[in-house]
């Protein structure tokens, strides 16, 4: 028998705590990088706005169980599909360049919104589609139904990702990859496929790398790749030959968070100048501003909100659920070792935000709608009686 809850017992607390924590470094954070004088836009207001709106997306995310997710998938998939075709048939006037690409429609008073941040989480509900019905309807379990189920997860991610390359927008690219990715790890496929098709990624990515760094002229002429695009590689291997242009983010980022030291140097009490710093370079705000004690504080926010989605995908009973929380993982997870990756020279500078952090409506109301997906599986989840895990 199905026992009844009420809404309080049934509302996702913890995680609605954690965004509340988000919110208050994403305040602070932006906040303090409008001290440098290169705003006249209270980011903050604005940040706290789209902060209601997602708590919207939030709620309405709560109408929707996962078998109404798993019927409406494809809808929302072309849905996507259909907003980048559009924008990138859009003349500019709609749809202009910024930082040499066309990833916005510009609303007007509103800003602009970016559809390639909804399109991550429908190609998650799209994702967990595909591989809940193949498995539903795989009877006995070969190589050769692993095979097809892999070409089944490459096909779907391959036409957003397309429409997003076009774009052109690197990073968002990757986090479709990284997207792609973690479904492929959790869905069952064996690992004689998987590793040999990654390891064989993984070659041809480092002779690119190699290519790269040592013989630039072979890509240009046989890629049609032009010499200015291997410009943030070679400033994230050697950031200070190239100061005044790829390396200065970089290198004031470096100073910022080495200047923060243990306890940092206070609130607004930054020092250093970073262009656009209340976007893809927050986390560099933060370390300089509260040191290392706040950046690991908000790195542990993180792991948090990992751990919770990942007691939300065992938890759950439903295999579309699970793989959803897998890609959802997969995402945020990316997303948070790129950016902090690129503030400190791990990784290469690509305009992948700090999700709930970096200011930016799209990026944020696109992680609100992946969260409303796991609200919507911890206020849906059924409980029994006499169930195996009562007894």
């Amino acid at each position: 028998m199905e026992t009844r809850q009420r809404f309080a017992d049934k509302f996702d607390w913890g995680l609605l705590f954690l965004l509340m924590m988000f919110f208050i470094v994403s305040a602070l954070g932006i906040s303090s990088a409008q001290t440098s004088g290169q705003y006249e836009t209270n980011f903050v207001i604005r940040q706290a706005f789209w902060y209601v709106v997602g708590g919207i997306i939030i709620g309405g995310a709560l109408f929707f169980d996962s078998d109404q997710y798993k019927r409406l998938a494809w809808y929302m998939y072309g849905f996507g599909i259909f907003l980048l075709l559009v924008l990138l048939i859009s003349p500019e006037s709609i749809a202009p360049y910024r930082n040499g690409a066309k990833s916005w429609f510009m609303l007007g008073p509103l800003g602009s919104i970016q559809p390639s941040e909804f399109m991550k989480t429908f190609l998650i509900i799209a994702l967990a589609r595909v591989i809940t019905n193949h498995n539903e309807v795989t009877v006995r379990k070969t190589l050769k139904t692993d095979f097809q189920l892999l070409l089944k997860i490459g096909f779907t991610t391959l036409l957003p990702l397309a429409f997003i390359m076009q774009q052109p927008d690197l990073g968002t690219s990757l986090v479709i990859l990284a997207i792609m990715t973690g479904i492929i790890l959790v869905s069952g496929i064996t690992w004689k496929l998987i590793v040999p098709i990654y390891a064989f990624l993984g070659v041809v990515g480092g002779i690119l790398l190699s290519l790269v760094i040592w013989a630039p002229e072979f890509l240009e002429k046989y890629t049609g790749f032009e010499p200015y695009q291997f410009g943030r590689i070679y400033a994230w291997l050697d950031p200070y030959n190239y100061s005044k242009l790829e390396g200065f983010h970089l290198i004031n980022s470096l100073n910022a968070i080495g200047s923060g030291q243990i306890f940092g140097k206070g609130y607004s009490d930054g020092e250093v100048y970073i262009p656009e710093n209340h976007t893809d370079f927050i986390f560099s705000v933060i370390g300089e501003e509260y040191g290392f004690i706040g950046a690991s504080v908000v790195i542990s926010l993180f792991f948090l909100l990992i751990y919770h989605l990942t007691k939300t995908a065992l938890d759950t009973k439903e295999p579309f659920n699970a793989y959803v929380c897998a890609g959802i993982i997969s995402m945020i997870t990316f997303h948070v070792f790129q950016n902090i990756g690129m503030t400190i020279q791990l990784l290469p500078i690509t305009g992948i935000p700090l999700p709930f952090i970096s200011y930016g409506g799209s990026s944020l109301m696109g992680n609100m709608l992946a969260l409303g997906l796991v609200f919507s599986m911890r206020y849906h989840h059924k409980t029994y009686m006499f169930s195996s895990e009562e007894s």
